[in-house]
């Protein structure tokens, strides 16, 4: 493999909707995310077909309007819409910058996007456009790392990419503990043994089960997303264990 090749053909993204926010304390912050479509754009121009779940805790999380007493089931229906204006933005942004996309909610609203079919989905993949998927599994009770891992299966993503605000996996948090140290190689088995607060339980098991590798990196370090694409050994790396 050449330093220029892509080590994935088709990836999945999973980027939170705090990761939008920037310095602000709540809402999408356009310049981030233009820096953001930015990053996926000089990747899809490798060739490399480029899916994205996206959150919506920059807007709304249903867990915390539940706790603020509405009802769950109607919270994580707020939260999933929220989910839909990040894409919109995501997507609005990717445009500009020369890429075709498509949005793709698990909740029908054909005026705002397509729902989500999984052979069309893989269709616009192939033809090169970059699919966000919004509105997380259509269901509550279910986060959107969960969708992030059940689009990754369905599309058949060599990758889940997961993009947070840290570099990786650490022994402990960085803030608060000095001696933390990142951990580059993890089996999936060990990160749900330890209770380690990278992805919800089903995400993992999920990608577990079919040995989809997880990938976290900071996606507010320019260009990681390519380097890691191309190879790099960058963040933490989620996968089976040695003899697996």
């Amino acid at each position: 493999m050449s330093d220029s090749e892509p080590r994935f053909r088709r990836i999945l993204v999973k980027l939170s909707g705090e990761a939008l926010m920037g310095s602000q304390p709540f809402g999408i912050e356009p310049a981030v995310v233009r820096s953001i479509a930015a990053e996926l754009a000089v990747v899809a121009e490798l060739g490399v077909q480029v899916a994205v779940v996206v959150g919506g805790g920059n807007i709304i999380r249903g867990v915390s309007a539940h706790e603020q007493g509405i009802d769950r089931v109607t919270g994580d229906s707020m939260g999933m819409l929220a989910t839909v204006i990040n894409a919109l933005a995501l997507s609005s942004a990717l445009e500009q910058l020369g890429l075709e996309t498509r949005v793709q909610t698990a909740i029908e609203m054909h005026q705002v996007a397509e729902p989500f079919i999984r052979r069309r989905a893989i269709r616009h993949l192939e033809k090169q456009r970059v699919v966000v998927f919004a509105a997380g599994t259509g269901s509550p009770f279910f986060t959107t790392d969960s969708a992030a891992a059940l689009r990754a299966n369905e599309i058949q993503a060599e990758v889940l990419m997961k993009a947070t605000k840290v570099d990786g996996v650490y022994t402990a948090d960085p803030v608060t503990h000095a001696d933390a140290r990142l951990m580059p190689r993890l089996d999936y088995h060990e990160v749900l043994s330890r209770g380690l607060r990278v992805m919800d339980a089903a995400a993992i098991s999920l990608c577990m089960e079919s040995q989809i590798p997880i990938q976290i990196f900071n996606i507010h370090k320019p260009g990681i997303l390519k380097r890691v694409v191309l190879g790099e050994t960058m963040g933490s790396l989620i996968g089976p264990g040695e003899g697996a």
